[in-house]
């Protein structure tokens, strides 16, 4: 069977701004890895232009294998300890306000990477105490102590992605299980509240996959019943040939519907259209 054809209002232009070529350039000599550029990421122009990027912690090897994800699956490489006080200071050059880290799945670590990402978010806060963190996290197997040992460092924004309805775990999310995202959230909600933190929590669906709109309601009414503040929804696009196929191209109407939709629930904020990805426009969500 034929590729399908990505519609107009997926194109992007191929990236030529002299700050994209300057982003770029900084994270190679500073040895960092991004999911802009590890999971072929449609808005990396747009985003290194603006002088952002989402560090991508812990390698670029992931212990999972979903099937809708461009990153590198295999045996991962064992954690740099300098690589928070890298992120940091290409943070503070890049005179970044709002930093998103993220991270490969590290299943063969015993707390996940979550002391890494703790580290990571005290460096960038050392440095550049104005800045604003958001940690874009895996599920760490359900591990509650991992869980609070992030929410304990100084992050504005503990975000963990849900990536599809409960009826598609098991064909684009295996290694994942749709509950125990849920209970992440959760408890991560409740421990900032236990430590006084300001801390909103957020989370992350793609569309396209075969879900149906009632399954996504459903969705964002299980998010908003663990007191989820943020939801970004977008549309999957297909990695390769080897990936998932896109069983549908959502149009723009109906992502501004569901926007509207979500707001109703009491959403905070919400980014919902073809390209959104899970840190676009992240300064944005705590204007």
């Amino acid at each position: 069977m034929a590729e399908r054809k990505h519609p107009d209002w997926i194109k992007v232009r191929a990236p030529s701004s002299p700050e994209f070529f300057r982003t770029r350039d900084l994270l190679r000599r500073m040895r960092l890895h991004t999911v802009c550029q590890e999971a072929c990421c449609p808005n990396i122009g747009e985003c290194f232009s603006h002088r952002t990027a989402t560090f991508m912690l812990m390698g670029d090897v992931c212990t999972r294998n979903c099937p809708y994800c461009a990153v590198t699956h295999g045996k991962a490489r064992p954690l740099d300890p300098d690589e928070p006080r890298r992120v940091a200071q290409a943070a503070a050059q890049l005179g970044l306000a709002h930093v998103v880290v993220t991270s490969v799945d590290r299943d063969d670590l015993p707390d996940g990477g979550a002391a890494h990402f703790a580290a990571t978010a005290r460096a960038i806060k050392q440095l550049s105490p104005a800045t604003r963190v958001e940690v874009l996290v895996p599920d760490f197997q359900g591990a509650h102590a991992s869980v609070e040992e992030v929410v304990r460092a100084p992050v504005d924004i503990y975000n963990h992605n849900i990536e599809t309805v409960p009826r598609l775990y098991k064909s684009a999310r295996p290694g994942g299980r749709y509950e125990r995202s849920l209970d992440v959230l959760d408890y991560a909600k409740n421990t900032a509240h236990r430590l006084s933190r300001p801390t909103l929590t957020k989370a992350g669906i793609m569309l396209g996959l075969g879900e149906e709109v009632s399954e996504v309601m459903k969705v964002l009414r299980d998010l908003r019943a663990v007191d989820c503040d943020i939801i970004t929804m977008g549309q999957y696009l297909r990695p390769s040939k080897e990936h998932l196929e896109v069983v549908r191209y959502v149009p723009p109407a109906e992502f501004a519907e569901l926007r509207e939709r979500a707001m109703a629930l009491g959403f905070r904020h919400v980014e919902s259209a073809p390209l959104v990805r899970s840190s676009y426009h992240a300064w944005e969500h705590v204007s």
